[in-house]
């Protein structure tokens, strides 16, 4: 692939576009050939995958010039089509349709997840170059340093707050205004931060906290309102631990959205019958809420707390934009970042390999509840 590719290169740019264009008609054509002639059955199809068990070693052989690629070559597809062959004269041809409709997705989570996953953790392991094996150094120091036990205290507090106060939010939210007049302007007005960027909503919220110096006018929001009651301006950013919570704040404010909109879809599924049956019953409001939607509402609930707990932990943009991880508000995924760019390859592992196994409970616990739900059902 190299030497077509450097081949390639040394041709005139009118003279590529056609041979490329080739190569992805003769890729189609392969894809077609395996998904939609492979698996069929009769003597035709036979033939036609007989022809090319040996015409495709042969092609590989005079491209590339190496025996053991051709035989390697022979071998899987002599094994493959050996199986569909079986298949499609049992009469069940979807073998081979199947292996090549999951083979591209297969593929691409092996080469953009699983090998970087363990080429991670083994870095992990690892000095700052890369060259030599240390053991859990990396990780020794990550637990010994105040910055770093603080930067995972930070994320833990992300972890807690915004997924509890996002979702108790947008479930006030949806119930409040659900079958009202004008709901989906409400609906809109809630759920359009979600429609922002985090760095374009960081700059926001950096403009609302913005503080000046008294005898100048203020910018910010909050310290005009502040200024307005007759008190100081604050630099909400500067002053630990509330800086923190101040940057939580700006997570909430884009994913109650979210949350609103699948909790309020949630509601609407939940049967009439029983709202019905629960009035009749002289249940109250609250009553009939908790004991009627709230249940029906369980899984969306789930789906939510974890989705909004897993982007708390994975948050960067918001911490980069707005303070850099400095005055003690940096998180993991950002001191991850940081220990990179300082050309600390195995810290910032190590702190990868930590979220990680942050995130990891959270995934399989929504996995389980998810099985759970398809086998009530």
């Amino acid at each position: 692939m190299s030497a077509f590719l450097a081949w390639l290169a040394d041709l005139p740019p009118l003279v590529q576009v056609p041979i490329i264009i080739l190569a992805f008609v003769a890729l189609v054509a392969a894809i077609l050939f395996f998904v939609e002639i492979a698996p069929r059955s009769g003597t035709v199809y036979t033939v036609i995958r007989l022809a090319v068990c040996i015409a495709a070693p042969l092609l590989i052989l005079v491209a590339a010039g190496s025996y053991w690629w051709a035989i390697a070559a022979a071998a899987v597809l002599g094994g493959v089509f050996f199986i569909v062959d079986y298949r499609s004269c049992s009469g069940a041809g979807y073998l081979f349709q199947l292996f090549g409709f999951l083979a591209p997705a297969i593929l691409l989570l092996i080469v953009g997840l699983v090998i970087p996953t363990i080429q991670t953790t083994v870095q992990a392991f690892m000095n700052s170059r890369g060259t030599e094996f240390i053991g859990f150094d990396n990780f020794i120091w990550v637990f010994t340093q105040p910055e770093a036990i603080r930067t995972v205290l930070n994320t833990i507090v992300w972890v807690l707050i915004t997924p509890l106060v996002s979702t108790i939010a947008g479930l006030a939210y949806a119930v409040f205004i659900d079958k009202s007049r004008g709901e989906k302007y409400f609906k809109i007005m809630v759920f359009m931060p979600m429609a922002i960027s985090f760095v374009g909503a960081s700059i926001i919220w950096r403009f609302i906290y913005t503080a000046r110096p008294a005898d100048q006018n203020q910018i910010g929001l909050l310290n005009q309102i502040v200024v307005w009651l007759g008190g100081n301006p604050v630099d909400f950013l500067a002053v630990a631990p509330w800086n923190t919570v101040f940057l939580i704040v700006v997570l909430i404010w884009v994913q109650t959205g979210f949350a609103m909109v699948v909790l309020s879809a949630a509601i609407k599924g939940v049967p009439a019958e029983q709202l019905e049956a629960a009035e009749l019953d002289g249940t109250n409001a609250w009553q009939k809420f908790t004991n009627v939607t709230v249940p029906g509402i369980r899984s969306a609930l789930i789906v939510v707390l974890t989705t909004i707990s897993i982007a708390s932990l994975k948050v960067f943009d918001i911490v980069r934009t707005m303070t850099a991880g400095s005055n003690d508000t940096s998180v993991i995924a950002n001191e991850m970042y940081t220990q990179f760019k300082n050309f600390e390859q195995g810290r910032s592992a190590a702190f990868a390999v930590i979220l990680f196994l942050l995130v990891l409970p959270i995934v399989v616990y929504n996995a389980r509840q998810i099985q759970k739900q398809r086998e009530i059902r």
